[in-house]
């Protein structure tokens, strides 16, 4: 397990104490906690994908009708192109066809399409071109994910905004904003994830947060009712990373299990059935993990080994291997190793290696790869054309 998931629980019983000092020393601690915690520096969309070098300079590849590349055009690219305009990026979301960068001064970009005001720029008009979100500093990590955006400051708080039709937002309104509202209720947060209305946020005590639709049980709570605000989910504690797909999610906790709820038609759940599930279970047999991501419909688990582990939908090779159409438990990606950190796309999957290098596969219909090509893989390929410094 990661060092920084001492930090995280160390924090969660600060803040907890209730002493002013004790307080303010959480608080210096949750800042130096998110502002040093380990990006990983690749971010899949549906069909779009982002490597941030370790110059700083972002680059692109894949589908591009709505600016998502940032490069200034509406050209879809099978290789990576440079994001323009951005330097000294230090962590990178890719939406459904949006995208978000934070730079290392805490200003947050956003660029791609904006028709339910994805990109908080107070206008609903699409950007082929980063632009800096209004009225937001002091942001360290951001979330982009189909119609609605996520970010959180040093303070802990976050906020949201776009497309709220279920309340995704977590403000209490179902309503639509083109620029950023913090979600209430909500301190401490150190992790996010978002799926396509729902929205999932960790604490710096391990607690989950959820909100938004709640269609096949994705807010973990056992019912189905959609929700406007935040709310823990039961029986889940020391929580530490959390994914989103579409319709399922994946919390990891401080021992290195993964518990999944939510959608499960594909296996993406990796408890051996096709059973969609309202509250969380372990995936079995899987431990060691340290971190976790998802695609669509399909699922990765980054081990302490650096081997990765996927399971779910395949209908593309996004799992990395020949295998039938789905799969409903965990099986190891293989000649795959020595692996820091892993994102999940619509349909296919990235992977940096300790070395730098980046590995895609799976759906590669508009060049998401950016392997140079418009073919899909179902085992890894290096992704040539990021230079010699690597990721």
């Amino acid at each position: 397990m990661s060092s920084w998931v001492g930090v995280w629980l160390g924090v969660g019983l600060a803040v907890g104490c209730g002493q002013t000092s004790d307080v303010t020393d959480a608080r210096e601690e949750l800042d130096s906690l998110l502002r040093t915690q380990v990006r990983v520096p690749l971010s899949a969309g549906e069909y779009h994908s982002l490597a941030l070098r370790r110059d700083g300079t972002l680059w692109a590849a894949g589908y591009n009708t709505s600016g998502q590349l940032g490069d200034g055009t509406t050209n879809s690219s099978n290789s990576p192109v440079r994001v323009q305009g951005l330097s000294r990026v230090a962590a990178v979301s890719a939406g459904d066809y949006h995208s978000l960068a934070v730079r290392t001064d805490g200003s947050l970009w956003a660029w791609g399409a904006n028709f339910t005001g994805q990109l908080g720029d107070g206008t609903t008009t699409a950007r082929s071109q980063p632009a800096q979100v209004p009225g937001l500093s002091g942001v360290v990590l951001a979330v982009a994910d189909y119609y609605h955006s996520l970010a959180v400051r040093t303070d802990g708080t976050l906020w949201a905004w776009g497309h709220n039709a279920s309340g995704q937002l977590g403000d209490g309104t179902t309503t639509a904003r083109s620029a950023p509202v913090q979600v209430t209720g909500l301190s401490g947060v150190v992790a996010v994830a978002a799926g396509e209305s729902f929205s999932l946020a960790v604490r710096s005590n391990g607690a989950l947060s959820a909100w938004g639709y709640n269609g096949y049980g994705l807010l973990g709570d056992g019912s189905t009712p959609y929700r406007s605000t935040p709310a823990q989910v039961p029986g889940l504690s020391g929580v530490v990373d959390v994914a989103a797909g579409t319709h399922h999610a994946l919390a990891l906790r401080y021992d290195g299990t993964v518990w999944t709820w939510g959608y499960n038609y594909y296996g993406q759940l990796g408890d051996g059935t096709t059973s969609s599930r309202f509250t969380p279970k372990p995936v079995p047999g899987l431990s060691g993990v340290v971190a976790v991501a998802a695609g669509n419909h399909h699922s990765l688990a980054l081990r302490d080994d650096g081997t990765v582990w996927t399971w779910g939908n395949n209908s593309y090779g996004q799992l990395g291997e020949d295998t039938p159409s789905y799969r409903t438990t965990p099986a190891q990606v293989p000649g795959l190793s020595g692996i820091l950190g892993v994102a999940g796309g619509g349909s296919h999957s990235l992977a940096v290696h300790y070395d730098g290098t980046a590995w895609t596969w799976g759906a590669n219909f508009f060049g998401q790869l950016g392997d140079g090509t418009e073919t899909s893989h179902s085992g890894p390929v290096q992704v040539p054309g990021l230079g010699a410094e690597g990721l």
